[in-house]
């Protein structure tokens, strides 16, 4: 296959906090001719960003009409194509539901060159920032990802409910407020403890992260009382009573100005 000048890099940009970004990530956006971002990176990263260079934003907000990912696709590859340095900016880590997978295939059926840097995924960051470590020698030796939002009408069921209520000692559900009360239901009906600690972490590693904590019989009307709203990282387990322990980030919030006018919201 031909291949074009121009290079892709998928960048994970981190989790929000802007200090969390890797070092080769840093290095790229500094040499970026196009950087195409999303959402929920932290902007400040952009300052990252060499003079002239060309930002392209392309965040997906939730329920409303957005750029398509075949459009995403076309500007990477338009610009590739063109011979420039792209840097696919995504936040926490693009190869945790972050498409990287569809948008390098598309490279690469284009002729693109293009490298995949790692970022720091939220649903560990967010958990660690509120002092829950997703292992734990004498809690938790294994830990799940799953995506949280209730599938497209007509598609099959993607999560095993059964293997996963009972098989796997802590769960991290991304994008999973609004169906807090499926995930919820359906991890009872298929064993759980209703007694299971429950944390629900709202933009984790910020400096307006707040979090929630109770059980899997009342988390859903905890969520609902506190008003939280995505984006938001939900953590289900025993490794959530350690966050009495050694909550960190949240004591270091507790005299930010920012903090307060945020929870007083």
């Amino acid at each position: 296959m031909k291949r074009n000048k121009g290079t892709v890099y998928f960048v994970g940009a981190g989790p929000g906090d802007p200090k969390l970004l890797t070092l080769r990530g840093a290095e790229l956006l500094q040499e970026a001719d196009v950087i195409v971002y999303d959402r929920l990176v932290n902007t400040e990263l952009l300052n990252h960003a060499k003079q002239g260079s060309e930002l392209i934003y392309c965040g997906k907000q939730p329920q409303t009409s957005c750029i398509s990912q075949e459009e995403i696709n076309d500007i990477l590859i338009f610009h590739g194509k063109k011979g420039q340095t792209v840097v696919r900016l995504k936040g926490g880590d693009s190869s945790v539901f972050g498409r990287v997978g569809e948008e390098a295939a598309a490279c690469r059926q284009n002729g693109l060159l293009y490298e995949i840097v790692p970022g720091i995924t939220s649903g560990i960051a967010a958990p660690a920032y509120a002092g829950i470590p997703l292992t734990h020698r004498e809690l938790s030796s294994s830990f799940a990802v799953v995506a949280g939002h209730r599938r497209k009408e007509g598609k099959k069921e993607e999560i095993n409910w059964g293997s996963l209520a009972t098989g796997i000692d802590t769960l991290v559900f991304y994008m999973g407020v609004k169906q807090i009360g499926m995930i919820q239901e359906n991890l009872l009906l298929n064993g759980r403890p209703a007694s299971t600690p429950v944390a629900v972490i709202q933009w984790g590693t910020c400096d307006v992260q707040r979090t929630v904590t109770g059980t899997l019989e009342t988390i859903a009307e905890d969520v609902k009382t506190k008003k939280i709203q995505s984006p938001a990282i939900i953590v289900v387990g025993e490794v959530v009573r350690l966050r009495e322990e050694l909550a960190w980030f949240e004591e270091k919030l507790e005299s930010s100005p920012v903090f307060q006018e945020a929870i007083s919201l």
